[in-house]
């Protein structure tokens, strides 16, 4: 999200901020067919929004994969800040001149501040900015991701999946929650935990979790059946960091993803689909979480490994 400074409730338990700019994209500038409406509506408009979405990010990966997977490739453009943000903002490092060829910035805080000057909160992605007049729309990430589905339609690819399947969405919803508030944000609520009983009981809370996804796994492909959906993106980007970053660095170490059969090759499925393994760069998440997070790892050392190469190997998920 931002530079991934946490705050803390009196307990030293983690609690993530959870105030974004609420604005949305919708067709037509309408009334969404979905959610809530507490900000501005922008019309759907191909070519005229830049997603920035920085690879080291779970929360912007998940934009990433789901533009890949509707094929909006064309039709929004992508900016990908470096890893290693400073205390300012996000920063677009990777590109020549060390500004985005697009929006012309450097920080990602710029596109913040036309729109709202002195922007008070963090400065985090996924965020989509109107090219036009380099002002931010929106950072409200999980609301980014269903509108790419529902709201901009009329652009996917004619065989772009059935993200959000409309006999499923209810159960789907309370695996979503169970994931986001559980998985999701139950790593950083290990890794930022403020004294050693908030961390054991996030640890608890997580293996609970990843247990329950286990025993799940063993009976279906995928989180919701036969098919792909946006709950299989929600998850795959912490299962994508869980041995590279979270397993030590935050202290989520009962066990490796890799000694859980069910998740594992779940994963490994997943990895190997078109618009999922493609976008995730191991390189960029270890070099975010490493360096940024100098209160965790004050020497700034990079681990090595682990073995990239084992997310290419057979997962045997078709026969489940």
């Amino acid at each position: 999200m931002s530079d991934e400074t946490p705050s803390y409730v009196e307990e030293g338990g983690f609690e993530r901020d959870m105030t974004y700019v609420p604005d949305r994209i919708t067709r037509g500038g309408a009334k969404p067919e979905h959610g809530p409406v507490n900000g501005e509506l922008w019309p759907v408009e191909p070519g005229r929004y830049r997603l920035v979405a920085a690879r080291a990010c779970p929360w912007a990966n998940r934009a990433i994969i789901v533009r890949e997977l509707l094929g909006l490739q064309d039709v929004i453009s992508l900016g990908t800040p470096g890893p290693t943000h400073d205390a300012k903002s996000w920063t677009f490092d990777l590109d020549a001149g060390d500004k985005d060829p697009v929006l012309g910035i450097h920080w990602l805080r710029a596109a913040y501040d036309k729109r709202f000057p002195d922007y008070p909160r963090g400065i985090t992605v996924p965020a989509i900015v109107d090219v036009p007049s380099g002002e931010l729309v929106t950072n409200d990430f999980p609301w980014i991701t269903h509108d790419l589905f529902f709201e901009w339609r009329d652009h996917h690819k004619p065989d772009a999946p059935d993200l959000w399947p409309e006999d499923l969405r209810e159960e789907m919803e309370e695996v979503m929650e169970r994931v986001f508030t559980e998985v999701n944000n139950g790593v950083y609520r290990c890794g930022f935990a403020g004294d050693q009983g908030s961390y054991e009981s996030a640890y608890d809370r997580l293996f609970d979790a990843l247990d329950w996804l286990e025993e799940r796994l063993s009976t279906r492909r995928y989180l919701m059946g036969e098919a792909i959906t946006e709950a299989d993106v929600r998850l795959f980007t912490t299962l994508a960091r869980f041995d590279a970053v979270y397993h030590g660095h935050f202290k989520c170490n009962r066990n490796k993803l890799t000694e859980m059969p069910h998740l594992w090759g779940y994963a490994r499925d997943l990895f190997q689909t078109p618009g999922f393994g493609d976008t995730i760069d191991f390189a960029q998440i270890k070099a975010h979480y490493y360096v940024v997070h100098s209160d965790i790892n004050p020497t700034g050392i990079i681990p090595k490994g682990p073995d990239e190469s084992l997310w290419h190997t057979p997962h045997g998920r078709e026969r489940v």
